[in-house]
């Protein structure tokens, strides 16, 4: 059995619904995980995913700002969400695949979407960047808990952590930039390597490998200038990482008709 989880910070699933429609159409994923979802969960477009196969959702979102979501072609056993840093502010979902999902049963899914913590890499004068390290801390924290190297367990979202010298179009000039400062790069690679995860990408794409998934909307032109940063990630637990098969960013849809500025990642397992 083949399971693919695709991931994607859509940035307003509404707004963006045609060109998710045309990833599924092109990747049909069992398991599609979204960040910054954008809308409260009445006007979530929860039927027009049922028409495309995705009949099991799990939703949390607010109006304009923050929301995640996994929407499934296979049944859930448990869905929860966590209220991080003793914020309501739907950055967090996760599902168990139920016995009906066959080899994938039993399988848990944390979909993320991580502060991004604005631009000042200094807590003290930042409090959006205090949030994203007390964030970082409470996964942690979580991750302790939950004990992934002895779980089937796939983490999922944005990150908005590059933390690689080559998940950045230029290192040196990204080290006092939000999302590839020293500490936030070290904060989250001790998260990963603390709990056995296994970064899906470059376990199959690794350094000196340049690769990106995000590209910022202020570029006249993104594709010929090319300075990305790698913010979403796949992370799989060691009972899992033996499964992975393939994994695929897919660029081209940063080049669709009103994109997102992520491109959606895609991973696949052989259970």
């Amino acid at each position: 059995m083949h399971l693919a989880v695709t991931t994607w910070n859509i940035n307003s699933v509404r707004l963006r619904f045609p060109i998710v429609r045309d990833l599924i159409e092109q990747e049909r994923p069992d398991v599609l995980c979204l960040q910054e979802t954008k809308t409260p969960d009445d006007k979530f477009p929860a039927a027009e995913f049922r028409a495309l196969g995705y009949l099991h959702q799990a939703i949390i979102g607010n109006k304009g700002y923050n929301g995640v979501a996994i929407l499934s072609r296979l049944p859930f056993s448990n869905v929860q969400a966590m209220p991080m840093c003793g914020k309501a502010d739907a950055r967090h979902m996760s599902v168990t695949l139920a016995s009906e999902a066959r080899k994938a049963a039993g399988i848990a899914i944390h979909n993320f979407y991580v502060p991004a913590g604005g631009d000042e890499p200094d807590p003290a004068i930042n409090d959006k960047f205090a949030h994203k390290l007390a964030f970082l801390e409470e996964m942690d924290t979580w991750a302790r808990a939950f004990q992934p190297a002895g779980q089937a367990a796939i983490l999922v979202g944005d990150l908005n952590i590059a933390p690689y010298e080559t998940d950045v179009w230029s290192h040196k000039q990204l080290l006092d930039v939000v999302s590839h400062t020293p500490l936030e790069t070290q904060t989250l690679e001790k998260l990963r390597a603390d709990h056995g995860w296994v970064d899906a990408i470059r376990h199959l794409m690794p350094e000196p490998a340049r690769v990106y998934t995000w590209w910022s909307y202020r570029a006249q032109d993104w594709e010929a200038a090319d300075k990305g940063r790698r913010l979403d990630h796949v992370w799989l637990s060691p009972a899992l990482a033996a499964t992975l098969s393939s994994a695929a960013i897919h660029k081209q849809a940063r080049g669709w008709q009103r994109p997102s500025d992520h491109a959606p990642v895609t991973v696949r397992l052989s259970l």
